[in-house]
């Protein structure tokens, strides 16, 4: 199990969902999370490393340094990572990251882990069928390397395909980000798996 230290840090790393882009309470998924573990008397300290057009490649190329910066001695670190949606992403060659270098990347990023507990968001759809099928492909792929690797993975792409708000907001705003009510919809199904993680 798990050291619970009284210091604890997690960084979420990722792209624009991790940003909370087009949450105009500015709280995002990652906000509502922190809020909830506070209230339930577990505060910690938040680092939201989500970057705008953030690709698998891209987050790797950064990680290790973003960890080694924000893991002092006498702490407790965990992470959470959340991405996809821009791998998948159409270009006039194939996809901004071919799917095998998906997989590689996050492989990756477990391994600069290094033992800190990781908790992987799926990437949601989108307002877009063919995108999507690309997500979703993807979404199921990282979810078999999180299994093998023992790390908590959370579908959301499956759930909010269909939620009514969602798609929405996503349809009304950008073609891509929801607005406050669907990354509360987001929020409300990482929660459960959230609460656990933070137990083990």
């Amino acid at each position: 199990m798990q050291r619970q230290s009284e210091d604890l840090r997690i960084c979420f790393i990722g792209d624009s969902f991790v940003a909370g882009v087009g949450d105009e309470t500015a709280l995002g998924w990652t906000g509502r999370l922190l809020a909830r573990s506070a209230q339930a008397g577990r505060p910690a300290t938040g680092y939201n490393l989500g970057i705008r057009r953030n690709t698998s490649t891209d987050i790797r190329a950064r990680l290790r340094d973003e960890i080694e910066r924000r893991r002092p001695a006498d702490t407790e670190l965990r992470l959470v990572f959340s991405f996809g949606v821009n791998d998948a992403t159409a270009t006039d060659d194939g996809r901004r990251v071919p799917a095998a270098t998906s997989r590689e990347n996050l492989t990756d990023c477990l391994d600069a882990a290094a033992g800190a507990p990781v908790l992987f968001v799926g990437p949601p759809p989108v307002h877009d069928e063919e995108h999507n099928s690309r997500i979703l492909l993807l979404n199921n792929d990282f979810r078999d390397i999180c299994d093998a690797r023992g790390c908590t993975f959370v579908d959301v792409f499956t759930t909010l395909e269909k939620h009514d708000v969602w798609r929405r907001q996503v349809r009304d705003g950008d073609g891509a980000h929801p607005r406050s009510e669907g990354y509360t919809a987001l929020f409300e199904l990482v929660a459960p798996a959230w609460d656990g993680w933070l137990r083990r």
